[in-house]
């Protein structure tokens, strides 16, 4: 899709020099001579952009500015200055337009400043050229270590190569993990995604391979895996760092036989799947504390692909949040809604353990709670210092309340696992393996109970 670009000027030859190179980088514009030929323009016609001059005749460029401002709160706008009017551009920055060009300027930085709009502020259709992107749907993005993210995966996409996904939580394993199936040529077959730390060890094994009818209480009725599920296409499994050792050996045997064998049967039934994985956990430490088998590790790892933090594509972060405002004004059915130009500066330089995750729940929150059309720096702020913001995922929230509880016991018991197991109704095996998830050794709280 072609973004639109409204240039307004009344020097007739600077006019037809600008249109001449925004043509010649791939958009499509429309000329105006004057703020009211700009104005009409745009209610007859769609814009993703508006490329305006400050002095223009009857209504400058500040006028229009905030008459567009007011009408089309969303679209940028990029002003045209000299000199005498450059303090006048930085009081506009802070109201919302998005830049001002300095005349003279050369067509380089016109064409940056253009791509920079149009990347923060326009649809994602218009982020990229190609026309063939939408294997990476729901990456929002013009970061640098992004773009060489999405390049590697997309090149690993077209083998059959399993694929280690590693990020902290609330980066987007999960999406990168589509996006890989959605590039490769089983793009047509299941993807499916399971969460190994969300399902009791118990029956984890259950959910993956299947189980026979009557295979134990509670099977009433055979049931495929989600293996066979993903039969000619992939399965991601999350959180591989939490699966238990007895059945790592189980996954490590599907990986290396290409068959499953479900619960209570007796024999294995062939599949054909591409297995991709992701864990927030330090992999090279649980393999160091016999907690994760090798052998299974570089099974998953023949290709490892490290997601970014928030904080490590800043550059991203207003372009996150527009998106996410866009879709929660859509869902909830709101007058449109936008950020304050220091509202989004101070989104762009906080603190997000969250990571996108975090930022998504913010955006919702400030949109909800809104009582205008604008997002203030004040609302973004009260916003980021609730509890709300900080709302965990049930699985993370899960997790740490687990390891709090272990903590509890061992501390309760001075570390004796016989006796932490039997208050948690435990066996102590399964209890050792608690110990193992959460990285916990009992003989550090030995010292607590005489304490």
């Amino acid at each position: 899709m072609t973004a639109k670009i409204l240039l307004v000027d009344d020097d007739p030859d600077l006019l037809r020099l600008v249109s001449i190179r925004l043509i010649a980088a791939g958009y499509e514009v429309t000329e105006a001579a004057s703020a009211e030929a700009a104005l009409n323009a745009l209610a007859v016609h769609r814009a993703d952009l508006l490329l305006s001059d400050w002095k223009l005749p009857g209504m400058d460029g500040m006028a229009l500015f905030e008459e567009v401002r007011r009408r089309y709160p969303a679209l940028p706008v990029i002003m045209l200055t000299a000199h005498g009017t450059v303090p006048d551009a930085i009081e506009a920055i802070s109201h919302g337009m998005f830049a001002y060009l300095i005349k003279p300027f050369d067509g380089k930085a016109l064409l940056d400043k253009v791509s920079q709009a149009l990347l923060l502020s326009s649809p994602p259709s218009l982020n990229h050229h190609d026309g063939n992107q939408t294997w990476r749907q729901g990456f929002i993005s013009c970061s640098p270590v992004m773009d060489e993210l999405l390049a590697e995966a997309r090149l690993v996409a077209v083998t059959d190569a399993s694929v280690l996904i590693r990020g902290e939580s609330g980066t987007g394993k999960e999406v990168l993990a589509q996006a890989i199936h959605r590039a490769s040529l089983r793009a047509k077959r299941p993807f499916i995604a399971v969460n190994c730390g969300a399902i009791p060890d118990n029956l984890l094994e259950s959910e993956l391979f299947g189980h026979e009818k009557g295979a134990f209480t509670g099977a009433s009725q055979k049931q495929n895996g989600l293996f066979l599920e993903a039969d000619g296409g992939t399965i991601f499994l999350d959180e591989i760092g939490d699966m238990p050792l007895p059945l790592q050996v189980k996954l490590l045997r599907v990986l290396q036989e290409r068959e499953v064998r479900p619960v209570g049967a007796g024999r294995a039934v062939p599949v054909n799947v591409r297995v991709l994985s992701a864990t927030h956990r330090d992999l090279q430490s649980l393999l160091l504390n016999g907690s994760f088998r090798e052998d299974l590790f570089y099974r998953l790892n023949v290709v490892s692909l490290a997601l970014p933090s928030l904080t490590e594509r800043r550059e991203d972060i207003p372009l996150l949040a527009r998106y996410f405002l866009e879709q929660v004004v859509e869902r909830y059915a709101k007058t449109d809604c936008h950020f304050a130009a220091d509202a989004l500066s101070f989104l762009s330089t906080a603190n997000w353990p969250g990571n996108i995750r975090q930022l998504s729940n913010l955006v919702e929150q400030c949109c909800v709670l809104a009582t205008g059309p604008m997002i203030t720096l004040a609302q973004v702020q009260k916003a980021m210092a609730t509890e709300s913001a900080a709302i965990l995922p049930l699985a993370e929230a899960k997790r740490l309340f687990e390891r709090d509880y272990l903590e509890r016991l061992l501390r309760l018991t001075g570390g004796n696992v016989s006796d932490a197991a039997r208050l948690a109704d435990r066996n102590r095996t399964e209890f050792y393996r608690l110990l193992q998830k959460h990285d916990l050794a009992p003989a550090a709280f030995k010292a607590d109970i005489s304490a």
